[in-house]
């Protein structure tokens, strides 16, 4: 006797569901795994961390990070891509691999657009910061300084190809100035020289150059968005300083392997949005420098290819290059 799918509806549904529908609906069933492509003690990883461990509360299976760092996360950022496409292997990274590094390294194993967002995780803009002796006291004084005096200014950041390097860039390119280079091998030795007056701009993340600011070291111009942010709120924004449209900042993202079926990306997102919006992450992420930034797969998607164009055109003016 054949089986009349109309008298039984339920398995009917069953027959017809699509193995990802199905898939999503048992997931998470095991471990799941999120590669940090930075060094451990970072903010990526920090944050990370945090979201790991409420997700793991949340569906009561273990939630492991892992650091993959190395070649400006790019290895990290390809082993979650070669990764399999089931929710169990997921990225946290910074900027670098998914909107700068395929600008800058040739021949990359990976396709930074083809990852599958799950939503922004936190933000921290980069901000104007000046050594304590440069005659300026704000953005217009500090775009004529920098007219006045071409070729002058220097500026430093953590190494060629850096956000703040990058940064820098941009801010030339849109002042129409022209600004000397100094790369570091690291954010320190840059900090260390602007307090003590041997580079006159710093074009970093805010967290980072708070202190010198509090402690007279270095003065911040405002931070590069067209709003104030919640980690420092006394300070204005490029924008209302007379310069909109300069915004660089330091983003954090969640994303899955290229080809992660959609039920289980939306899972994932759902669990996250929950996250972030809690209190006590919040403060938690504050506390690290970084803003909660909640946003939906496509608005991930469309801010990190955003970041792509910016950072595209900045590259190609500044011919940067990393191999």
């Amino acid at each position: 006797m054949s089986m009349n799918y109309l008298a039984y509806p339920l398995l009917a549904a069953c027959a017809l569901a699509s193995p990802a529908a199905v898939a999503a609906g048992d997931y998470p069933s095991r471990p799941i795994r999120i590669v940090v492509d930075f060094p451990a003690g970072g903010t990526i990883d920090s944050l990370a961390r945090i979201v790991g461990q409420r997700l793991g509360d949340r569906w009561g299976q273990p939630v492991v990070v892992e650091n993959r760092p190395g070649a400006g996360g790019n290895i990290g950022a390809q082993e979650v891509y070669a990764s399999a496409p089931d929710g169990y292997t997921l990225l946290a990274t910074p900027p670098g691999p998914l909107s700068i590094n395929e600008y800058l390294y040739k021949d990359l194993a990976f396709k930074p657009s083809s990852f599958a967002a799950i939503g922004l995780l936190a933000g921290s803009p980069n901000a104007i910061t000046v050594k304590s002796s440069l005659p300026v006291g704000s953005v217009p004084e500090l775009i004529a300084y920098a007219k006045a005096h071409p070729g002058k200014l220097t500026y430093g950041s953590q190494g060629n190809g850096s956000t703040s390097h990058l940064t820098g860039q941009l801010f030339a390119t849109m002042t129409g100035t022209s600004l000397v280079h100094i790369p570091y091998k690291g954010e320190g030795p840059a900090l260390t020289d602007l307090m003590a007056g041997r580079i006159d701009l710093f074009f970093g993340n805010i967290s980072a150059v708070l202190k010198l600011r509090d402690t007279g070291k270095a003065r911040i111009m405002a931070v590069a968005d067209h709003a104030r942010t919640e980690i420092a709120s006394d300070i204005p924004s490029a924008a209302e300083s007379g310069f909109p449209g300069f915004e660089s900042s330091a983003w954090f993202a969640l994303m899955a392997p290229p080809g992660t079926p959609a039920p289980i990306v939306g899972k994932l997102h759902e669990a996250l949005a929950a996250i972030l919006a809690d209190g006590d992450v919040k403060k938690r992420f504050l506390a690290l420098g970084a803003e909660t930034k909640p946003s939906t797969p496509e608005q991930a998607r469309a801010f990190i290819e955003a970041e792509r164009v910016r950072w595209k055109k900045v590259i190609a003016e500044a011919r940067v290059t990393m191999d």
